[in-house]
Formats: C-alpha cells, sequence, structure tokens
C-alpha cells in the first residue's frame, strides 16, 4: 500500500463540481462539502452573476479550476486569447490546481464540443508535451491532465492509454487528474484491465480523483455523468486509494441532477471507503 507517497500539492479533501442547480443550498449547508471544482469556462466572462456568485464561493471554498476547451492535443496551434483568459480567472480565484483534459476538442477553429481521444503514438506524445510545457509557461504553474473515456481505438497506436498519460505526465512534468469512472468505462469497451492502468501510473503525480456514473449502450458503456456511482466503479476507487493514498476525490455530476442531498450521501460513502485505507497505512 503506498498511501504515505508525497503528493506535491495538499490534499483539499472530498468535493463537489460547483452546479447552478446547487448554488444557494451549498452556501446554506454545505455539510460534508470540502472544496469545489470549478468548470473554467463557466466564469471565463468580463463580469456579471456568474463573478459575483464565484467570489462568494471563493470566501467559503477552497476552489479548483477545471477545463473543458484547452484542447491539448490538437493541432491547431494554442489559442493565446484562452489561455490569456484563464490565466486570468487563476488570478483572481488562485485555485488549488487547474486541470483540463487530455484529449483533442477542435481542429481548424471549429470546436466539436466533445472530448475526443488522440492516438497513442510517439508523435502524438512528443506533441502533447510540447504544448504542455507552453501551457504551463503561460500560466506560472503545473496543470493536470484527466483521462477522458474512450470508445474507438486507432490502428497505429504504439503504447497502452496509461503508458501515454504516464510519459506525457513525467516528460511535461505536470500531474494527473485521474477519472476512476473513465478508466472503468475505457476498460470495459477496449478489453483491458483497469488494474494494470492503476498500476502503471506514476503515484506521486496523481493529485486528484473524479467519480461519477455512466450508462449501457448497447455493447458500450458511456461516460454521462448523469447517474449514481456504480459499484465497479467504488471498488475501483478502493483500489485507487490502495495505491496512491489520499488524494483528492469529488463527486462529478452534469445531467438529471439530483437533490443535492444524495450527492453529499455518495461523498460521505467515498469518504468511508477511503478513511480505513488511510488509517491503516499511517
Amino acid at each position: 500500500m503506498n498511501a504515505c507517497i508525497p503528493h506535491p500539492l495538499p490534499c483539499l479533501g472530498y468535493g463537489l463540481g460547483l452546479r447552478v442547480e446547487y448554488y444557494e443550498a451549498l452556501l446554506d449547508q454545505p455539510g460534508p462539502v470540502e472544496w469545489l471544482e470549478i468548470i473554467s469556462e463557466n466564469y471565463m466572462v468580463p463580469g456579471g452573476l456568474p463573478l459575483v456568485w464565484l467570489d462568494r464561493f471563493r470566501q467559503r471554498f477552497p476552489l479548483a479550476m477545471h477545463g473543458v476547451s484547452l484542447s491539448i492535443g490538437s493541432t491547431d496551434p494554442l489559442d493565446d486569447g484562452y489561455l490569456a483568459r484563464l490565466a486570468a480567472l487563476a488570478h483572481r480565484v488562485e485555485p488549488a490546481w487547474i486541470s483540463d483534459h487530455l484529449c483533442w476538442t477542435g481542429v481548424q477553429g471549429v470546436n466539436l464540443h466533445d472530448l475526443m481521444p488522440l492516438p497513442y503514438t510517439e508523435e502524438a506524445l512528443a506533441h502533447v508535451v510540447e504544448r504542455v510545457s507552453q501551457v504551463q509557461d503561460v500560466l506560472g504553474r503545473r496543470i493536470l491532465l484527466e483521462n477522458v473515456s474512450s470508445y474507438i481505438r486507432f490502428a497505429d497506436a504504439q503504447l497502452s492509454e496509461w503508458e501515454f498519460l504516464s510519459a506525457v505526465a513525467e516528460r511535461a512534468d505536470c500531474l494527473i487528474l485521474l477519472d476512476i469512472n473513465n478508466i472503468h468505462v475505457s476498460a470495459h469497451n477496449h478489453g483491458f484491465s483497469p488494474l494494470d492502468y492503476l498500476g502503471g501510473m506514476p503515484a506521486a503525480r496523481v493529485q486528484q480523483f473524479h467519480l461519477a456514473g455512466h450508462e449501457q449502450g448497447g455493447d458500450l458503456l458511456i461516460d454521462t455523468h448523469d447517474a449514481p456511482v456504480v459499484d465497479t466503479v467504488w471498488q475501483l476507487y478502493v483500489e485507487a486509494v490502495k495505491r496512491f493514498g489520499r488524494v483528492s476525490t469529488m463527486i462529478e455530476r452534469d445531467d438529471h441532477m439530483p437533490p443535492l442531498a444524495e450527492l453529499l450521501a455518495e461523498l460521505e460513502h467515498a469518504r468511508r471507503l477511503a478513511m480505513p485505507l488511510w488509517q491503516d497505512a499511517a
């Protein structure tokens, strides 16, 4: 068990993704929520109510920023305007960290509004490493990259997904946001072992966990963020805690929004699963 591995950033505990549906409830009765993750693009605006709310939450909770439009794997040039707005938001929020996805989201200036997987080749690896380094230079900090769910494989892949993500983190000196549900979804869709994936991650670089739900779509599992975390993902989370130790964890929900109490119950369940493992390792 590797629960005593030092992580480069502090553990924030257990949190939720900040969503409009829960603004009032979180301020009135935060319950077990120790931190919040914001979608960066929702607050990259010049003013208005989103920033008014954000400032209120900034006074009450530690915040992390999570983006969906960095498109780190695209062949388009990095968007300097986007990076400037991201850096300005980070200056306002002073987040614990900034994350985005190991994917591409558009090409030739067109945003597909989806998280598209990369070909796991040496050429793609070198390309992504260079771009991560550029982003980190602009932001003045290391970023976290998240593994995405996938439904196709590229015929010319030279590396497994976990080998690719691990190599990006090591060569670009960035950190990892490990989405436990996405590992389960992709493992089912492509027939690999999720435990092999966990075992292939550089433990000291795993800074955050996502937990979420999915749905069955024919023979595939589809990452939807619209359902409770299932038992197999909870079991994989336990294995992740055994390997990586005390890592900031959050429940991610984006559709079919339940009463806040249901998400708080999931958050408490995650804490109950993990705490004995931390205590055993202490």
